[in-house]
């Protein structure tokens, strides 16, 4: 049943393969020094599993296996990297496979810290257990009471052995022995919760950052404070001191702000704003080096260098993605290297599917309106988030090709891709007079194959046409507005012959471009949601409000498909390269697949969270998708690149399985059953992997020599006078193979006057089917003439040639006589007056 195999697969046609632009999450980052590799790793949190990068270029080096759920805490030693999920805690040797699972916890865990031969964790319950690596058991296990002392941060003080010293919610710490399970020293605190404790490069001293702000260093030999600093940020989220010579500790805050303290002299140095747009998760400087390693909740991990006068950080290499999820894909060129994203952060970014570093930031525009000759800027306000762009390669380094439409706003920004940057022009209509109280917004945007022209629909109905060299005003659709409401979808064709658009008013209207003429009006059966084009094909895809699509070819100007089936609404669609599938994204979590030529439904799968934005690759090997919630760019494989795959409509009450988004690196399912380097082959002319054999213990010793002829597969069919096996692997054979398997029959190469007669009675089988008629003759012809006159001194091979060419006499006569009709046939119908 072929359905029940596609419920099994999920998609026939498309397959995980990776995500993109995911770098980190609200996790504080892991920092590991490899001694043989003489080189500092930096480790972060990305959902359910971690990535490994290098210090010295931020490249990606590892990714680990994924977890069943997301990674609630993260910490390493030098050997193994522990991650906490749920109840459970995993640890993973070479950043990837998981070694050890320790179970035991009755509430969710979100704190670790490794401790020589053991672990330290701590639940929500305030539950603490201390774990031996190695056997996986308990060592110890504290219950503390919740209300008096909530466990929120712990530490392990240089040099103290055995003990480790926890902060409070309540704001007290205690210092444990936890060998002889003693509480050996309670602090009363300082009025304020404990969210970070840090080792100081001085031994006894410590760093306690507060929930007010305050951070504390405190001597816990002596239980001297030895200094207060006070951050306005809010709460410390973490701590790091400088071992490079200079007494310097940096301090993170909710805010994305870095203070900078100096400790000499006990005062406030500087402060790196906006480090990062939102908390600073984690924040480390590197042992011995002015370099310091920050993580945030932006999906961002930057490493600053301390290398100018009065202290400050300047950025030295960073990998950041969307700090939220992006609201618009698109493939940028024909290379399918690049796709652009637009995010609810506001920014413009394109990543790479080959590497990386070729991953740029085109940064997040600002709300200014530039006169070149007074040089006047005012207004620097933000841009709000882009809804939509269109982008074309044609003239992007003479000029800017790029467009975008931001939310709730009327004016429309032009984009440089190879500057990286904002563009030169906002393009806003006159005809409003920069009244901004009129609640007119741009909704769709497109630009001309040539890169010249850019036609921006708006709210009100309106369509204008701008040229992107200049930014001048070229021209508006209709006597005033091209529609009665909103414009939801704009196109314009390959040859800049025609404009299509599609409105609120559920009209569509094809206009020629020049001229602004209205060419044409088609009704829709109800408003559209958006539309797309494919310019090679002219076929327009229509989204409706009641989740149906409709196609249009432009050439007929009529509705020639209607696919129905989605159960909310379509958010983007995609076409692929050639025209022949559309690919849509719905609200109800599935992604289609349908097949125009056939007008039916081929492929449907779920996922867990909506795809926002589609976009397949020009050149077919890939969609991208981008998802409700999520911040990366997802990846899959279009299997029908690499593999035979059967595509039948789908029944209307086919139901769609959950398939999970790729992870970042691609995923290597069975990878403990990889192949060896050197994989044994039978021997043959069609190669074959030889299989495992077990050699029983009475096996002979004595050698057969018979094993030593090369017999290929072909041969041993027809030595079993499997004749329709025979023929099959024939025909997957080239000329130059078929050619060595013939004269492999001679007893002169190995062969056998027997398997000659066989490969006789092959071929009259052949004739007496009544298919493949020239084959046979190939065949025979090639046989005849490498063993001609071996056969005429075979009396038995003598017989089945006769018997033979009987066969093709017969079957000679039936196929002549069949070419004869069908040449009176049509020597009739060319002369006969109808």
């Amino acid at each position: 049943n072929r359905n029940d195999n596609i419920a099994y697969k999920g998609s026939v046609i498309f397959s995980g393969f990776r995500a993109l632009g995911l770098y980190s999450n609200h996790l504080a980052h892991v920092l590991r020094f490899h001694k043989k590799h003489r080189e500092f790793y930096v480790l972060t949190a990305v959902g359910q599993c971690f990535h490994t990068y290098n210090v010295s270029k931020l490249g990606i080096v590892a990714v680990s296996n994924a977890l069943p759920e997301d990674i609630s805490s993260l910490a390493a030693d030098r050997m193994l990297v522990y991650a906490a999920f749920g109840k459970l805690i995993s640890a993973f040797a070479k950043n990837k496979e998981v070694v050890h699972t320790y179970t035991g916890h009755q509430a969710d865990v979100h704190l670790l810290l490794p401790f020589g031969d053991h672990l330290i964790s701590v639940d929500k319950d305030n539950v603490v257990i201390i774990w031996d690596v190695e056997s996986e058991d308990t060592y110890l296990q504290i219950s503390y009471d919740k209300a008096s002392f909530e466990v929120s941060a712990l530490m392990h003080p240089s040099t103290y052995l055995n003990k480790i010293l926890f902060g409070s919610s309540q704001g007290s710490l205690q210092l444990w022995n936890i060998k002889s399970n003693k509480l050996l020293f309670t602090f009363p605190g300082w009025a304020s919760a404990v969210t970070v404790l840090q080792q100081t490069p001085a031994v006894d001293v410590v760093g306690v950052g507060l929930a007010s702000g305050q951070i504390i260093i405190h001597n816990i030999r002596f239980d001297e404070t030895l200094m207060k600093f006070q951050q306005d940020w809010g709460p410390v989220t973490a701590l790091s001191f400088r071992t490079d010579g200079h007494p310097i500790m940096a301090s993170g805050s909710p805010i994305g702000h870095i203070g900078l303290w100096d400790l000499e002299e006990k005062k406030f140095v500087t402060q790196m704003r906006n480090a990062h747009t939102t908390a600073i998760a984690g924040l480390t400087f590197l042992q011995n080096e002015p370099l310091l390693i920050t993580n945030g909740a932006d999906n961002a991990i930057r490493v600053w260098i301390f290398d100018v006068a009065g202290g400050d950080g300047r950025l030295l290499r960073q990998r950041t993605g969307h700090s939220a999820p992006p609201t618009k894909i698109q493939h940028h060129d024909q290379s399918s290297l690049n796709i652009l994203s637009a995010g609810q952060d506001g920014t413009l970014q394109s990543f790479s599917t080959v590497h990386e570093r070729f991953n740029k930031s085109l940064g997040h525009g600002n709300n200014y309106l530039a006169s070149k000759k007074k040089g006047v800027r005012n207004d620097t306000a933000k841009l709000p988030a882009i809804t939509t762009f269109a982008s074309e390669t044609a003239r992007q380094s003479d000029w800017d090709g790029i467009i975008a439409c931001h939310r709730g706003f009327l004016v429309t920004t032009t984009w440089n891709y190879q500057r990286g940057s904002i563009g030169a022009h906002k393009l806003e209509p006159e005809r409003f007079n920069k009244n901004r109280s009129l609640n007119v917004h741009a909704t769709a945007v497109d630009i001309t194959s040539c890169g010249n022209f850019a036609v921006i629909a708006l709210s009100s109905g309106h369509i204008d046409v701008y040229n992107m060299q200049s930014g001048f005003h070229r021209g508006h659709y209709g006597k005033d507005k091209a529609h009665a409401g909103a414009v939801r979808g704009l196109s314009v064709d390959a040859l800049n012959q025609l404009t299509v658009s599609v409105g609120a008013d559920r009209l569509l209207k094809i206009w020629r471009f020049r001229s602004k003429e209205l060419l044409h009006t088609h009704s829709l059966p109800a408003a559209p949601a958006s539309s797309l084009l494919h310019r090679d094909s002219g076929m327009l895809a229509i989204a409706l409000d009641d989740f149906t699509i409709h196609i249009l070819d432009m050439e007929t100007r009529r509705t020639v498909r209607r696919f129905s089936g989605h159960r909310g609404q379509i958010n983007d669609m995609t076409f692929s390269p050639d025209g022949r599938w559309l690919i849509t994204a719905s609200m109800d979590c599935t992604i289609r697949t349908w097949d125009l030529p056939s007008g039916s439904l081929v492929d449907c799968f779920l996922v867990d969270a909506a795809a926002v934005s589609l976009s397949m690759s020009p050149t077919g090997n890939f969609l991208a998708s981008s998802h409700v919630d999520g911040l990366g760019i997802y990846l899959w494989s279009n299997n029908t690149l690499c593999s035979l795959v059967s595509l039948r409509p789908l029944p209307a009450d086919y139901e769609p399985t959950v398939i999970m988004l790729p992870g970042t690196c691609p995923s290597r399912e069975n990878s403990g059953l990889s192949a060896p380097f050197f994989i044994p082959t039978i021997p043959g002319l069609v190669p074959q992997f030889a299989l495992p054999s077990t050699p029983s213990e009475d096996q002979s010793k004595i050698v057969n020599l018979g094993v030593l002829a090369q017999k290929s597969t072909f041969y041993l069919q027809l030595e079993n006078a499997l004749d329709s096996n025979s023929l099959k692997l024939l025909r997957e054979l080239g000329p130059s193979a078929i050619e060595t398997e013939l004269r492999a029959l001679s007893p002169d190469m190995g062969g056998d006057v027997r398997v000659m007669q066989s490969f006789l009675k092959m071929i009259s089988s052949i004739l007496q089917s009544k298919r493949d008629f020239d084959l046979a003759q190939a065949y025979l012809a090639l046989f005849l003439k490498l063993h001609l006159r071996f056969i005429a001194d075979q009396p038995e091979l003598m017989e089945e040639a006769e018997s033979v060419s009987a066969h093709l006499e017969e079957t000679w006569m039936s196929m002549q006589m069949l070419l004869n009709q069908n040449i009176c046939l049509l020597s009739y119908i060319k002369s006969a007056l109808l």
